[in-house]
């Protein structure tokens, strides 16, 4: 079925960085478009940036571009998220989606697999 595996949460100050990754376990997803999303508490979950595993065509949401870079790793089966200039308004459950279509979305109902989240927490 494949599973996903996301770390590298914790906590940082403001204007820090973290660089998440999402490890692809039990089959290849090279013909999968991966995703981030994000959930803060009393929100709902939100597209943070996605990529084509195949051909690195990436898309980020307003709010993050120019600040985080999403990247992948084919031998590794890994899916990467840098995050840099981070703000308060970033902290949030980090989750690693997976689509099984190469073309990217930022629609959580495309992505039909998900891992279990990494908490990440800016303080100001």
């Amino acid at each position: 079925q494949g599973q996903l595996v996301e770390s590298g949460g914790g906590l940082v100050q403001a204007g820090g960085s973290l660089r998440l990754s999402c490890a692809a376990s039990g089959r290849t997803f090279s013909r999968y478009a991966m995703g981030w999303f994000r959930q803060a508490p009393r929100k709902e979950r939100e597209f943070v940036a996605a990529i084509s595993w195949s051909d690195a065509n990436t898309l980020y949401a307003d709010s993050v571009k120019g600040r985080f870079t999403i990247s992948r790793d084919n031998a590794k089966n890994t899916v990467y998220l840098l995050m840099n200039s981070l703000k308060p308004e970033d902290t949030a459950v980090y989750y690693c989606a997976a689509r099984p279509i190469m073309a990217v979305t930022p629609n959580p109902n495309d992505y039909d697999r998900w891992g279990q989240g990494t908490q990440v927490t800016v303080s100001s």
